[in-house]
């Protein structure tokens, strides 16, 4: 089907929909987004906390399962990720963090060097799409369309957490991403007043949204057509099941944009001919060329609890239950505060317990309740508690994404690799080391009965090593399959203006695009890097 469509973006995530609203409202030609998910209108995906219902299993996440990683004893753990309009905006935590200077730095350098993605490069996108309620300086805006708050309600466990980590030393930090990123302190969120500011909201709503902008939702894209080495548009199965081709305007020059994350963008570029010419002839599929960094240099943040009960009354247990649901709605209903409007995770903390003097090797969210990962929920029953959960921040492991078959069905063959570089596995320890004396510091621990996971009656290196291995999880931030990188890099997918590689029109522009993951969450690393790629295809097209 020819179409009258310039742009076609594939993925409505938090990089996807910045970058298809951002060419739509340039008005130099249709945009068409795909998105295989759903809409993003529901109560619970509004609601700050809500994604906590929903977590180990909705409609709106799609569960990866790994392979079986040896390292972790034959573990098959779950990658969830949005299956929804804004994608992981729509259904994450919300805490709002952008890495630090030094990260873009090294990206800066390892694209050669003035290769525009620096700290002072990258600073002034971060600004213009944020609207700050409470900071306006040199690292913050005002007036951008995605809301970042201070949390509205914190509930006094979370304030208990911040000043135990206090009394070991660490200062209190009222901006991560500010002007320096270690500390202890309370995270700002993509919300307000009790309601989520997903990519979906401040992007696509239809009070904004440009006409020129389609978007079809519940359409899952196979494949890239590529012809004489150009992208002309995508095949994709629409709502009702058909298999459908659509093609870029001939008359005009267009691209196809690849944002649908770092686990499926590889496997689209694969699906298309593009990627390690041995994997695609496993498969039969034609090599368009051959990229063999599609799907390699998988990262992602690694998370493992430490987790304490405490006494009655203490965090959020049961505050989503029963008599106090239906208080706690009222109380929102009525005045618009109280624990409604908390994300569930209010505090945390960057830290090197290795070495304090140097950058932070380690986050800490604090979650004012017994928390696990769905494939490990049988190892503590849920009461009164909190789960201080330790990441290491920029690990060393590297995994991959491969293709299982050439059916756009399959899921891809995902291979994390959490923990299995030892010096990862170190830092973990550290971390849960220093988190677990939080615990043991007042006024915490006046409140706390006993940590239950892991045993510190036993703790011992080789039982704590254990623990990471049987517990470790994703953070939900995968990354780094499709990376920039230099003209003599060999595993590189895309140069340093997110173009694929040996093929006119085809650019990716979300987390898979990094060469190595931020320290801290990504979502905003994700909008900033749909706004830069719509930015750099407006220029070149003048």
């Amino acid at each position: 089907m020819q179409s009258q469509y310039r742009y076609i973006v594939v993925g409505g995530g938090a990089a996807g929909a910045v970058a298809a609203a951002t060419l739509a409202k340039k008005n130099i030609g249709k945009v068409l987004l795909l998105e295989g998910g759903y809409s993003h209108k529901h109560p619970l995906l509004d609601m700050p906390a809500g994604i906590f219902k929903m977590i180990n299993g909705s409609k709106y996440m799609h569960y990866h399962h790994t392979t079986p990683q040896a390292h972790l004893g034959g573990r098959v753990h779950d990658i969830p990720q949005g299956n929804v309009l804004g994608g992981g905006s729509s259904v994450n935590a919300q805490v709002y963090m952008r890495g630090r200077p030094s990260d873009y730095d090294e990206w800066n350098d390892f694209l050669g060097g003035q290769a525009g993605w620096g700290w002072q490069d990258v600073l002034p996108h971060f600004k213009s799409m944020e609207a700050n309620n409470r900071l306006l300086n040199d690292y913050h805006g005002h007036d951008g369309p995605v809301l970042v708050s201070d949390p509205k309600y914190i509930d006094d466990s979370s304030r208990e957490f911040v000043q135990s980590v206090q009394a070991q030393g660490i200062p209190f930090n009222d901006d991560f991403n500010g002007v320096r990123q270690k500390g202890v302190g309370f995270y700002q969120f993509t919300n307000r007043n009790g309601r989520r500011s997903s990519t979906a909201y401040a992007y696509l709503d239809p009070s904004v949204v440009p006409e020129n902008l389609d978007i079809k939702l519940q359409h899952k894209v196979h494949k890239v057509l590529i012809e004489n080495g150009k992208a002309v548009g995508v095949v994709y199965e629409n709502d009702s099941g058909s298999v459908e081709e659509i093609r870029l305007d001939p008359d005009v020059e267009g691209e196809v944009i690849l944002a649908a994350g770092a686990l499926i963008t590889p496997k689209l570029l694969l699906l298309s001919g593009l990627g390690a010419a041995k994997q695609l002839a496993q498969f039969n599929i034609g090599c368009e060329v051959d990229l063999p960094g599609v799907g390699e240099n998988l990262i992602d943040h690694p998370e493992v609890p430490v987790i304490a009960t405490a006494k009655p009354g203490f965090g959020y247990y049961k505050q989503g239950d029963g008599w106090r649901m239906l208080l706690n709605g009222l109380q929102f209903k009525l005045f618009g505060n109280g624990p409604v409007t908390s994300a569930g995770v209010e505090a945390g903390a960057f830290v090197n317990p290795e070495r304090p003097e140097e950058e932070a090797t380690i986050q800490a969210f604090c979650v004012p309740m017994v928390y696990l990962d769905r494939d490990v929920l049988n190892l503590v029953s849920n009461e009164y508690g909190m789960t201080i959960t330790t990441v290491v921040v920029k690990p060393v492991s590297r995994g991959y994404v491969r293709l299982a078959s050439a059916n756009p069905m399959d899921a891809p063959v995902i291979c994390p690799n959490l923990l299995k570089d030892e010096q990862d596995l170190r830092a973990m320890m550290a971390g849960q080391r220093f988190f677990i004396q939080s615990f043991q510091t007042a006024p915490l621990a006046n409140s706390i009965k006993s940590i239950v996971i892991p045993d510190v009656k036993t703790l011992t290196d080789e039982t704590l090593a254990e623990h990471c291995r049987n517990t470790v999880k994703t953070n939900y931030h995968p990354a780094g399959t499709c990376r920039m990188g230099r003209d003599e890099d060999e595993l590189a997918v895309l140069d340093k203006r997110l173009r694929v590689r040996g093929v006119k029109g085809l650019r990716v522009c979300d987390m898979s695009a990094v060469p190595n993951i931020n320290a801290g969450n990504t979502n905003a690393v994700a909008m900033m890097l749909g706004k830069r790629c719509a930015e750099f295809i407006l220029k070149e097209d003048g």
